[in-house]
């Protein structure tokens, strides 16, 4: 099967996060299964030309350009991509789009919808009711008529499902598909040698105020003088709250126990999980934490809140400690990680065992080729 995959936008930095982490995922299970795909979208940020791989699997990128100021991700578009799809859309079986209130995936989609051709789109959570007055027109011409036309509609939670259906005003043709990733065979350094000298709590996510990466930081700074040997290291690009983790940790005068060390190359991002000690991520919401997952894959036991979609399997599997949105929550589920290295590692490898029970990438791949063949109304093989 030709299989066409439409992101929004890929970027060294890794800048745009899950969507794009769980696509290149899906196209190599898929690969793997014997399937041509490729993997389509805006870039920006590379020198040079723009690569023929990311990640290690094969892309075609077109330079993103920023067409409605003051507005992220939302106001991109990709002249290019979208000059090139149609003949792209010709020569696939099926497109795939990971898509988002853009304008990059929302017109990729509406060409194939417009093309007839089989059409699977998966959100991510990104498409929700709102009030913003902006997204109005946006849906009228765009996303509702897309979301409606599409063959299938991938949606992560029940959650989810609902609130696409709140958008459309309707039922849609919804499947449930859970992200999967990789259990690499060397997990994390306490798994592997016991506990180390001085445990890292890694906190690694885009840095935007959803992500409240002022609590971790807060957190690091509460715990330095009870946990003396630990460290707490920020990783991520900055979206929006980079001046003001500045700011805090120049105001307390750059502990050197407490970093934001930046982004990370998404191919190194298993490597620098498995460093850690602790994975801690204290997010206002979340409906599907990529890098949570990775982190359990790893063997970490992860700290995150009580409003994460991961939070039931986290407490189920005993994966880790679930807390509240305070700051004084968080900072006792770290407390209680950083002071038990044997609770640590029992917690990690039920994370691990967790995620190669219910998240294999292979299953993924398979069960995401079953949705491709009803789409197309073909074998899935």
């Amino acid at each position: 099967m030709k299989i066409l995959q439409v992101v929004t936008y890929i970027s060294p930095d890794g800048a745009y996060g899950g969507p794009v982490r769980v696509a290149l995922n899906q196209a190599k299970a898929l690969t793997g299964l014997g399937h041509e795909v490729v993997v389509a979208g805006a870039a920006g940020g590379f020198a040079g030309d723009l690569p023929t791989s990311y990640d290690g699997f094969p892309v075609r990128l077109f330079p993103g350009r920023r067409v409605v100021p003051g507005t992220g991700f939302a106001g991109l578009t990709a002249p290019g991509l979208l000059k090139w799809l149609p003949k792209a859309l010709r020569r696939s079986d099926v497109t795939h789009v990971h898509m988002s209130r853009d304008l990059v995936t929302l017109p990729s989609a509406a060409m194939a919808v417009l093309a007839q051709q089989p059409l699977v789109v998966q959100a991510h959570g990104m498409i929700d009711p709102t009030n913003k007055a902006s997204a109005k027109p946006l849906d009228a011409l765009l996303t509702v008529p897309v979301l409606k036309a599409a063959s299938t509609v991938l949606h992560l939670t029940a959650k989810e499902k609902s609130d696409l259906e709140a958008v459309t005003r309707s039922e849609l043709a919804t499947r449930a598909l859970p992200n999967g990733v990789h259990v690499p065979a060397i997990p994390a350094i306490e798994q592997n040698h016991g506990p180390v000298e001085r445990p890292e709590v890694l906190c690694l996510a885009r840095i935007h105020s959803i992500k409240r990466p002022l609590t971790f930081v807060g957190a690091g700074l509460a715990l330095a003088a009870q946990q003396p040997e630990a460290r707490f290291s920020l990783v991520g690009p900055d979206e929006g709250e980079g001046a003001s983790v500045a700011a805090v940790l120049a105001g307390a005068g750059n502990p050197s126990a407490i970093q934001w060390q930046g982004p990370v190359a998404p191919h190194r991002t298993t490597e620098r999980l498995r460093r850690a000690s602790v994975f801690a991520l204290p997010s206002a919401s979340e409906l599907f934490s990529m890098s949570t997952l990775e982190a359990m894959a790893v063997g970490l036991p992860v700290v995150i809140t009580e409003t994460s979609g991961l939070a039931d399997l986290v407490r189920d599997r005993n994966a880790g400690i679930v807390c509240s949105l305070s700051q004084e929550s968080f900072n006792d589920a770290l407390a209680r990680l950083l002071g038990d290295p044997g609770l640590r590692r029992g917690m990690g490898a039920n994370g691990r065992r967790a995620v190669e029970e219910l998240y294999s990438i292979d299953q993924m791949g398979r069960d995401l080729a079953s949705v491709y063949g009803v789409a197309t109304e073909g074998d899935e093989s």
